[in-house]
């Protein structure tokens, strides 16, 4: 008897596998109803029914047609580092992907990449000069294979010097805001000797302190904050010293998938007053947590401070930047002037983001170390996601598909 029930379950799952049977998934499955720069607060649109009700795509019970007879629209060939493919390829994105003719295949590291694919579009984040050559070699050899993205592109945001060049240069008039970069500079090494090269600089105290390069360790994002000279001496270069804008509080991430804008609010550090500037000395190091806790986006604040950036300004700083910076997967670190309507500050710019977001979340400046790890282990435990990154990126390779598909159609 034992025997014919397990016979009966293993025929059961097969069939299963085979019809593609779900049972109460619990999360939506669809896509979006268009294709492009989709915006609406910090949220996407909700996909509706003809008569303006919200299509709920979560049902109890579902027959989809077998695998083997959906037609293959895009293949993606993807090089990630072992914690990237954890936090990326979630079961949730692969199983959207799939609904929609989108498979992703690793790459095998230890043969040439030309033997490997067909690929339509080529997925990495990885650092070194070996790879580099590599990806730049098959661009050469395989044009018609999208690239995320140029190595070359890539590199320049992975230096904090040359991230931001070039924004001062960009065309944002008549869009509801402007952006400029904070003063900085580059220190190479004696931080101490530095002190007067900042005064000379013209740069003004408190300063945040940054390392020079992005390495993907978790050193290369530790950021400080130093008040006066003498603090700069216990810094590590290479780093860039950047002027500490106040701006209440309040980050805004915003995610940038080809055509598709994304905007959370984190909380940052608070206002630094001319009082506080004063009395404090030495260096603060910025705590560095991961947290859906982190976000503000419900939290009680003034409307001033919580007021998201104007969707024409945003859509024209990501048009502006996807040229400037040859990327298509970034995300932006921006901050509102405090006291001012919509003038903003870019400062910091991430390439193909973790999902697992690194936020910064900091506290008044009087709390001990102590305190602070205690807020730390109470409010911020765990990990968050950037909300509903699976159908948003499902969507992006979607319209690469489809881009693809036309490209074929226009020539025959």
């Amino acid at each position: 008897m034992f025997g014919t029930l397990a016979s009966g379950d293993i025929e059961t799952a097969r069939l299963r596998r085979d019809l593609r049977i779900t049972c109460n998934l619990g999360f939506s499955c669809g896509g979006f109803e268009d294709i492009g720069m989709r915006f609406e607060g910090e949220s996407l649109v909700p996909q509706r029914g003809g008569d303006g009700e919200v299509v709920n795509e979560t049902v109890p019970f579902q027959v989809e047609r077998p695998l083997f007879q959906q037609t293959q629209k895009l293949v993606v060939g993807y090089a990630l580092t072992s914690k990237k493919k954890k936090s990326f390829l979630q079961p949730k994105l692969e199983y959207m992907a799939r609904r929609k003719g989108i498979c992703f295949v690793p790459i095998d590291l230890n043969r040439p990449l030309s033997e490997q694919g067909p690929f339509d579009v080529v997925l990495h984040k990885l650092l070194g000069k070996e790879w580099q050559e590599v990806i730049e070699d098959y661009q050469q050899k395989h044009p018609e294979v999208t690239v995320l993205d140029p190595p070359s592109a890539i590199k320049r945001i992975y230096n904090r010097q040359s991230m931001l060049q070039g924004m001062s240069d960009l065309n944002l008039s008549d869009c509801g805001g402007s952006i400029y970069v904070p003063k900085q500079m580059v220190v190479l090494k004696d931080s101490a000797s530095s002190a007067e090269r900042v005064v000379e600089a013209g740069l003004k105290f408190p300063l945040v302190a940054k390392p020079l390069w992005i390495d993907g360790s978790a050193k290369s994002h530790q950021l400080f904050l130093a008040y006066d000279k003498r603090s700069l001496a216990e810094l590590e270069p290479p780093l860039v010293l950047q002027e500490f804008v106040n701006h209440g509080g309040v980050m805004f991430k915003v995610f940038v998938v080809g055509d598709i804008i994304k905007v959370v609010r984190r909380f940052s550090l608070p206002n630094v007053s001319n009082c506080e500037k004063a009395k404090a000395g030495g260096v603060f190091k910025f705590p560095r947590v991961s947290s859906a806790s982190a976000s503000a986006d419900n939290a009680d604040l003034e409307p001033s401070v919580a007021e998201l950036p104007p969707k024409p300004f945003l859509e024209a700083l990501v048009k502006e930047l996807r040229t400037l910076l040859g990327l298509r997967l970034f995300n932006i670190d921006m901050i509102r002037e405090h006291g001012s309507k919509n003038v903003f500050s870019v400062i910091d710019i991430n390439y193909f983001p973790g999902l697992y977001l690194n936020l910064l979340c900091s506290f008044n400046m009087i709390l001990s170390e102590k305190q602070t790890n205690e807020l730390l282990n109470i409010h911020f435990a765990g990990y968050g996601k950037m909300p509903d990154y699976e159908p948003v990126v499902v969507d992006f390779f979607h319209s690469l598909a489809q881009a693809k598909h036309n490209k074929k159609r226009h020539c025959k």
